[in-house]
């Protein structure tokens, strides 16, 4: 089962799709920007012990397939990550 991990007592196989859109879908997501972001999720992602199986970035949105741990709330780690990307993305582009 190699979709599956392992708690102390159960197996587990949360993925979720996720995506994010900017506000009033603007295309603020060009290709430098792309570039920088993928690594920075994945970083982030690692933090809470969860993994991006999949990502696509667009320009207007981002789509992510994202594995969590059923001990955190999808919620939680979603809010994580976008807060988290936002101050990356204000430090280092402004």
């Amino acid at each position: 089962m190699k979709d599956e991990d392992r708690q102390s007592h159960t197996r587990w196989g949360c993925k979720y799709p996720v995506v994010f859109i900017p506000k009033c879908r603007r295309k603020a997501l060009n290709k430098g920007l792309r570039r920088y972001l993928g690594p920075v999720f994945r970083e982030l992602a690692a933090q809470k012990e969860c993994t991006i199986e999949e990502g696509h970035l667009c320009p207007d949105h981002v789509h992510m397939l994202v594995k969590i741990p059923p001990k955190y709330a999808v919620s939680q780690v979603v809010g994580f990550v976008k807060g988290k990307s936002a101050i990356h993305i204000v430090r280092n582009y402004g």
